[in-house]
């Protein structure tokens, strides 16, 4: 397997991770009564704000996750792979894990700055693809 293709894997799995690292505090500040229903309503308790950044953290990850996984896609296919698309990979994905725990403890103004890091490898990857 590619790096590429390692990179894009393991950024798959991080999802999960933060899926449970979300869900579980979720779970026991707003209630199973909750979090198991339609949520046709806001709920009556609030999470904390930890909480509430790793739900945001876990939403950020799937809009980065599509693009990184394009890149990856078009870069594989096209038999364009290279060490660049390489680091490039996995700059993403060391920023993707960075990120959790820079949103989660609300550092600023490092958070947005991991988050660019992680979208300017994206686009390198692509921008590769091209030229």
């Amino acid at each position: 397997m590619t790096v590429e293709l390692t990179a894009l894997t393991l950024a798959a799995l991080l999802q999960y991770v933060q899926f449970v690292m979300y869900a579980l505090p979720a779970n026991i500040e707003l209630g199973t009564g909750y979090t198991m229903s339609a949520r046709d309503r806001e709920p009556s308790r609030s999470m904390t704000d930890k909480t509430a950044r790793l739900g945001r953290a876990f939403t950020n990850h799937f809009e980065g996750l599509i693009l990184f996984a394009v890149a990856v896609i078009v870069t594989q296919l096209s038999g364009q792979n290279t060490p660049f698309t390489a680091v490039c990979a996995t700059v993403y994905l060391f920023s993707r894990i960075v990120y959790i725990p820079a949103y989660a403890l609300g550092w600023r103004p490092w958070r947005s700055i991991i988050w660019v890091v992680g979208f300017i490898a994206t686009f390198l990857i692509l921008a590769a693809a091209l030229f």
